[in-house]
């Protein structure tokens, strides 16, 4: 039952950005108590993060925008008061973790905003162990975060909100990059602080299969930014499958993939779609499991490809540290090879050493017959595509259209046909009414497929990048697969990183397995997932699904997805 005082109260919310000539998240009507986990679900661009910066008086104290409507926090405006105030009762982590970090040592980082509240020492430091023990940072609290990974900065940051014991807590895709376990860490610290009971939280996720154990209800935002469902996960994910999937909204693995078999016959049409990958192998009849497996896709051919890329005895150091140890790797012409591992296991570091983001040392990595680490950037950009995991890291231009015709003007490439070009990528990307905003402006699906044009735009034989799906809706994300699908049928060899392996599983045709700096395996795809123990051995764990599910009910899966 809802208390006649909510600790968060949201009414006609709209927010627009400057520049933007709609608002979005618009009119946003909504009450959070203590309790609640609240699962912000919503198409790429429909305004989920904008509306998370607005909790705690970000957006417009900080962030400008203008703001039509209220929030109210414990019944004050946040409008009125200081955001290092609001911060108190909402504390938030961002989407990017290295937005929010700053200073030279874990302990420092929980400890900072505890400090700017006068807290008394040993207060600090209790909180600032315990938030660390929470999610396994503990024993590296004197590293500094840039030693740490990707995933490791996001659980530093949920430790510092965590640490200010604030009665909301706002998310903004907080598992993007963690492997398995330290999803299970983020999770379980959250669950613990929701079951005391004093806290609430917001989540705009997109990781649905672990937010199921955790979420109890679910605000879903359109393609403009208004509020179409509000109400239990289990109500809105079941009842309404058919509109969040018309919407593009991600849904977890087991739903998708029941709707997908009952379109096929396998579930019964009025069977309630499963939430988990247990509630869906219960579902499946023992007497359907036999249904007809797929034909052997293209990828699936036994020969063996030349190789495009070739890398022999390659180590990277890192300061004193040593990040890659001898790593010998050919990677197939024509292929989609997935770079899989652990936080921390040196997946980043291989994939733009293999693209000469950052130059290996030379005569290690071949592409065909360029040297990435004697060859000229230009005549490597004409070589290999690069995608950064944070996209903001390669924008230099001030309007998007600018941005995707950067390379073609170095190329001398004319008027024109330029315009051609950038237009059929605007197009592709969905971008063609942001052609003219500033790049840091876009949302942060937006961002990732503009970084995805950038590196598509020059049309290179090799594309490598790094967590391509992340912040991607789910349309997008089918659609960049898509893409990229149709990319290595024209021939183009594809590298991805990614923390997904049911993406691994269904569109790549190769992987590395990388565990502490070095290959753990490397082969086909599927023969890799029919090794048992072979991925959970590198600290990784197998999808939900292919756990749940046998083989010939993955292949259907598989091949729909494609």
């Amino acid at each position: 039952m809802r208390s006649s005082a909510p600790l968060l109260r949201v009414r006609d919310l709209s927010l627009t950005h400057v520049g933007a000539t709609h608002p979005s998240p618009e009119g946003v009507s909504f009450d959070i108590d203590l309790g609640e986990v609240v699962l912000v679900l919503g198409p790429s661009g429909s305004g989920k993060s904008t509306m998370t910066l607005a909790l705690n008086g970000l957006i417009p104290q900080a962030v400008p925008a203008d703001l039509a409507g209220s929030v109210e926090v414990r019944g004050r405006d946040i409008a009125d008061v200081p955001v290092a105030e609001v911060s108190s009762d909402v504390a938030m982590v961002f989407q990017d973790p290295d937005a929010q970090l700053v200073t030279g040592t874990l302990m420092d980082e929980v400890a900072f905003a505890l400090e700017n509240l006068l807290l008394p020492v040993a207060e600090v430091l209790s909180r600032a162990e315990r938030a660390l023990r929470r999610v396994g940072l503990w024993d590296r609290r004197h590293w500094n975060p840039d030693r740490l990974s990707g995933g490791g900065r996001q659980r530093l940051a949920i430790a510092c909100a965590i640490a200010m014991g604030s009665s909301v807590i706002v998310l903004d895709e907080p598992t993007a990059n963690l492997d398995p376990q330290g999803i299970d860490d983020v999770y379980d610290a959250l669950a613990e602080l929701v079951a005391s009971g004093d806290h609430a939280v917001v989540l705009v996720e997109h990781n649905l299969d672990a937010a199921m154990r955790f979420a109890t209800r679910t605000i879903v935002l359109d393609q403009r930014g208004r509020l179409v469902f509000d109400g239990p996960v289990d109500e809105i994910l079941r009842g309404h499958t058919e509109e969040l999937i018309a919407m593009g909204v991600w849904l977890p693995a087991a739903t998708l993939a029941g709707w997908m078999l009952r379109e096929r016959g396998i579930l019964p049409i009025d069977a309630p779609l499963p939430l988990t990958a247990d509630e869906l192998a219960a579902a499946i009849p023992l007497a359907q499991h036999g249904a007809a497996a797929p034909e052997p896709s293209p990828s699936q051919d036994p020969r063996s490809p030349a190789s495009v890329i070739r890398v022999r005895n390659l180590t990277v150091k890192r300061g004193r540290s040593e990040v890659l140890h001898g790593i010998d790797l050919d990677i197939p012409a024509g292929s989609l090879t997935a770079i899989v591992g652990a936080n921390g296991a040196g997946k980043t570091t291989l994939i733009q050493s293999l693209a000469g983001v950052v130059p290996p040392p030379k005569g290690r990595v071949t592409i065909g017959d360029l040297d990435p680490g004697r060859a000229s950037p230009r005549d490597l950009t004409a070589r290999i595509g690069f995608v950064f995991q944070n996209p903001e890291h390669q924008f230099i231009a001030h309007t998007v259209f600018d941005e995707l015709a950067h390379g073609l003007r170095l190329r001398g490439v004319s008027d024109a046909d330029i315009a051609d070009r950038v237009g059929e990528m605007l197009t592709r990307f969905g971008l063609e009414h942001k052609a003219d905003v500033h790049p840091f402006l876009l949302s942060g699906g937006e961002k990732r497929r503009l970084s995805v044009g950038t590196a598509l735009i020059t049309r290179p034989g090799v594309l490598a990048l790094d967590e391509p799906t992340f912040g991607q809706d789910r349309a997008r994300a089918d659609e960049l697969l898509r893409l990229l699908g149709d990319l290595r049928t024209e021939g183009t060899t594809i590298l991805i990183v990614t923390h997904d392996l049911q993406l691994v599983a269904d569109h790549a045709t190769h992987t590395v397995i990388l565990a502490d700096g070095r290959i753990h395996a490397t082969g086909r795809t599927a023969s890799l997932f029919a090794t048992p123990g072979l991925f959970e051995g590198a600290g990784l764990r197998l999808p939900a699904l292919h756990r749940a599910l046998d083989p010939v009910l993955r292949g259907v899966l598989a091949e729909a997805a494609r």
